[in-house]
C-alpha cells in the first residue's frame, strides 16, 4: 500500500540536541529560552539512579534557583499531575525540565497544560485537541529508550476515579527542547531495557502500518524498526554498549516521531486499557500482544509487514511469507529479551470483556489497518492468554 498521493503536514516544533554528553547543554537551553526557576518532574527510579544529580549539580553550578517534583508514579496519575502542577504554582517556576522515561514526561506535559490554562483538573483536557494554549517551557531529557515521549504531541494520564487512560493530545504540549543524551541510558536495568525496548518497537510498526501513515512517518518508522529490532538484545544482554544503547535511543526517537505523525493502533488500545485497570507496565503489555496483534491485521497488511521484516534484515521469497517472518522475529526477540507471557500477568480472565470494551473505545482503534470490533479484541486477548 503507497501512500504517496494523501495530503498531510509534518510539523517538528521540538529541537532536538542528541549525542553521548549531551546534557551539559541543559543550562544553555535554559538560557536561551528563558527558563530562570525550572521544576523538575521526575520520578524515584531517576533519583534513586543518580542521574537527577547529575542534572542538579549543572543547575546549582550556575546559580538556578529550581524545585524538584519526584513523585510521578509508572503509568502517572492525574493526581501525579495535579500535585506537580501546583508545586509548581508555588515555586513560580517558568519552566519544567523532565527527566526519566514516559511517565516522568507525559506527566509533565501535563503539569504544563494546567499551567498554561491555569486550571487544577486535568480529565477536562482529555482528548486530541482539547489543550489550546502554548505550554511554559518544556526541557525533556530522556533516561529510557521506548516511549518517546520526549518529541511527541501527547500524554498519557491515568484517571483515577475511572481506571482508564486519557490520552492529552495538541500540538502544544510538544517539548520546546530535547535532549537525548545515550549516556544517560546505560544504568537502566535489563528488565527495563526489555520492556521500553519493545514499546518503541511497537510504536515504529504501529505507526507504519496505522491508516493515518504519511510518507515521512514511513520513513522514521522503518528506520526506527531497523535500529531497534537489531540493537535490542546487545543493550539488554550488555547495558553499557554505548554503541547500542545510542542506536537504542535514536531508535526509539524516530519511532516517536513516526507515531506522533502517524498514529499507534490496536496493540496500544489493549495495552492502555491493561494499565488503566491493572497498571501493568506499558512496555510489557505492548510485547505481549504486539505479534498477536499483527497475526490479526495480517490480511490486510501483508506488504507492510513484509517491508518490515525487510528493515528487519530478514530473508523471504515473497510478501506474504516475509509479513510472517516479521511475526514470528517478534515473538522470539520477545522471548530472548525475557518478557513474560500474558498468561503470567495475573490478569482476570473474568475482565477480558471489560478489556476489550475499553479498547475498542480508545481513540486509536480507528487507526488499527484491519477494522476492530468488541468481539475482535476480545479474540485477540483470549489468543494471547493461550499463547504458550
Amino acid at each position: 500500500m503507497n501512500n504517496f498521493t494523501v495530503p498531510f503536514s509534518f510539523t517538528l516544533p521540538t529541537k532536538i540536541v542528541y549525542g553521548p554528553g549531551c546534557i551539559s547543554s541543559l543550562i544553555d537551553e535554559l538560557h536561551l529560552n528563558n527558563g530562570n526557576r525550572p521544576i523538575i518532574v521526575t520520578d524515584k527510579g531517576v533519583r534513586n539512579a543518580g542521574i537527577l544529580d547529575k542534572i542538579t549539580f549543572l543547575l546549582e553550578r550556575n546559580n538556578t534557583d529550581y524545585i524538584v517534583y519526584d513523585g510521578v508514579e509508572p503509568n502517572p496519575k492525574d493526581v501525579n499531575v495535579e500535585e506537580g502542577a501546583r508545586i509548581a504554582r508555588e515555586l513560580g517556576a517558568d519552566s519544567i525540565i523532565a527527566i526519566g522515561g514516559g511517565s516522568p514526561i507525559d506527566c509533565a506535559k501535563s503539569v504544563g497544560v494546567l499551567l498554561a490554562h491555569k486550571e487544577d483538573k486535568i480529565k477536562k483536557y482529555d482528548g486530541k485537541t482539547a489543550a489550546t494554549k502554548p505550554l511554559p517551557l518544556l526541557i525533556t531529557i530522556p533516561t529510557t529508550s521506548g516511549t518517546g515521549s520526549e518529541l511527541t504531541f501527547s500524554s498519557v494520564i491515568t484517571d483515577t476515579l475511572n481506571n482508564y487512560k486519557m490520552t492529552v493530545k495538541s500540538q502544544y504540549t510538544a517539548a520546546k527542547v530535547a535532549i537525548c543524551d545515550p549516556e544517560l541510558t546505560l544504568s537502566l536495568p535489563a528488565h527495563i531495557t526489555a520492556s521500553t525496548g519493545m514499546d518503541a518497537l511497537t510504536h515504529a510498526i504501529e505507526a507504519y502500518t496505522a491508516t493515518c501513515a504519511e510518507p515521512i512517518s514511513d520513513a522514521m518508522a522503518l528506520y526506527a524498526t531497523e535500529l531497534i529490532y537489531n540493537n535490542l538484545v546487545t543493550a539488554f544482554n550488555d547495558g553499557v554498549n554505548l554503541e547500542a544503547r545510542s542506536a537504542m535511543l535514536l531508535g526509539s526517537m524516530l519511532a516517536g516521531i513516526a507515531f506522533s505523525h502517524s498514529d499507534v493502533a490496536s496493540v496500544h488500545c489493549i495495552a492502555e486499557s491493561l494499565g488503566g485497570v491493572y497498571d501493568l507496565p506499558h512496555g510489557v503489555c505492548n510485547a505481549v500482544f504486539l505479534p498477536h496483534v499483527m497475526e490479526y491485521n495480517m490480511e490486510y497488511s501483508v506488504k507492510r509487514y513484509a517491508r518490515i521484516a525487510k528493515a528487519m534484515g530478514l530473508s523471504f521469497e515473497n510478501e506474504r511469507e516475509g509479513a510472517k517472518k516479521a511475526v514470528e522475529a517478534i515473538k522470539k526477540l520477545a522471548v530472548d529479551v525475557k518478557l513474560p507471557l500474558f498468561s503470567s500477568l495475573k490478569v482476570d480472565i473474568n475482565d477480558f470483556e471489560k478489556i476489550a470494551e475499553m479498547s475498542v473505545k480508545n481513540i486509536s482503534t480507528e487507526s488499527n489497518p484491519r477494522p476492530m470490533t468488541k468481539e475482535d479484541y476480545l479474540t485477540v486477548i483470549e489468543n494471547a492468554y493461550k499463547h504458550k
